[in-house]
């Protein structure tokens, strides 16, 4: 069921915001795909936006060829909206040679020893990756860790390409109106994967819900939210839209969908886990975010273990380790992010997934 335009005299006001934004960005109903880096199969974004939604990229470690091959195909596959997201980097890590000589040695426990140079790995050059976003023409460009450059967000405006700016804090949204946000991304602690707190330092300070942000946000910006962390299915849609949002945006609970192509033993773990299964942790790359609660995040979180490197260090130092769990399909040593509400996914298609979704959430409003 699509969100058809409801007479201005019998909208109610979340009927209102979600027709505004529906109109504004070419959607037939407020889902948003979230831009998960490194789980951003094509097929998947194609699914979503054939049911009338959002498409995503999270672009984090895509050289420019790559971030136009991916718009190449998913453009190839539909005419309907995307967003590309990326994250804005940090000042260059402050290095602890002695520090990360200790945790490669340690690391040699569950998996390959890290190649002596492994910790110097680094993110694809970020100025390169924001002339791709401009060449890609997306419905929008989000942004998370930090707000894109004054002199890019004028490009943007200039190109008319709108920009989604992720916040986990009240200050973070008001910020980020200020900095010229089309919207603000509302992300709650329950969120899996890297959470886009501003202040990498503050991230474990700052936990907040998303159904404390959200009206908070919405209360406090003139610009649409979209709600996302912990929205799996139709009940978190329907209250995310009743607290403000304008759409919601959805990540782990499109994972466990065949057109995500993750591996088996990570999908069939979101199927089964409880929301206290899953941990903040810094133990793949550095920066906080949400995964399923392994023998190696819980050997991370112990005292036996050292303080993990800085983004992106560790990052490099985990790389043969997951890439070797990846290959073996062993969880315990496994990237696998997750969210609070993972479990409530389904293992469906992703296009009847986000129609059902919207179908439910609607019966829900009424």
């Amino acid at each position: 069921m699509e969100a058809k335009p409801v007479p201005a005299g019998k909208r109610t006001a979340w009927r209102a915001r979600v027709d505004e934004f529906c109109a504004r960005f070419g959607l037939k109903l407020p889902i948003l795909l979230a831009p998960m880096a490194g789980a951003s199969a094509p097929a998947l974004s194609l699914a979503v936006m054939r049911a009338g939604g959002l498409g995503a990229c999270g672009a984090l470690l895509m050289q420019p060829d790559k971030i136009a091959a991916w718009v190449r195909e998913v453009g190839a596959g539909t005419e309907g909206p995307f967003q590309i997201n990326l994250w804005v980097p940090d000042p260059p890590p402050r290095r602890d040679r002695a520090a990360e000589e200790k945790l490669r040695s340690l690391l040699a426990d569950w998996g390959p020893l890290p190649a002596a140079d492994a910790g110097d790995a680094t993110p694809p050059d970020f100025a390169a990756q924001c002339e791709a976003l401009l060449e890609a023409r997306p419905a929008a460009v989000s942004s998370v860790m930090g707000f894109f450059p004054d002199s890019f967000v004028a490009r943007l405006k200039r190109t008319g390409i709108p920009w989604f700016a992720v916040a986990t804090t009240l200050a973070e949204a008001k910020a980020a109106e200020a900095a010229g946000a089309d919207a603000i991304v509302a992300q709650g602690m329950e969120a899996g994967g890297h959470r886009g707190c501003v202040d990498a330092a503050e991230a474990e300070r700052r936990l907040v819900g998303l159904f404390a942000l959200l009206p908070a946000v919405a209360d406090a910006v003139g610009v649409p939210v979209i709600a996302t962390g912990g929205i799996a299915e139709a009940r978190g849609v329907a209250a995310a839209l009743l607290l403000g949002a304008s759409a919601a945006q959805i990540g782990s609970a499109f994972l466990r969908c065949p057109e995500a192509g993750i591996g088996p033993a990570w999908a069939e773990a979101l199927a089964r886990i409880a929301p206290e299964d899953t941990m903040l942790t810094r133990a793949f790359s550095g920066r906080l975010g949400r995964g399923i609660a392994t023998d190696y995040l819980r050997w991370a979180g112990s005292d036996a273990a050292p303080r993990p490197a800085p983004y992106p260090v560790q990052r490099g130092l985990t790389a043969a380790m997951r890439a070797e769990a990846e290959k073996r399909g062993d969880l315990q040593r496994m990237q696998a992010w997750a969210g609070q509400s993972a479990a409530l996914g389904k293992s469906a298609p992703a296009e009847s997934l986000a129609r059902e979704i919207w179908r439910g959430a609607l019966a829900l409003l009424g």
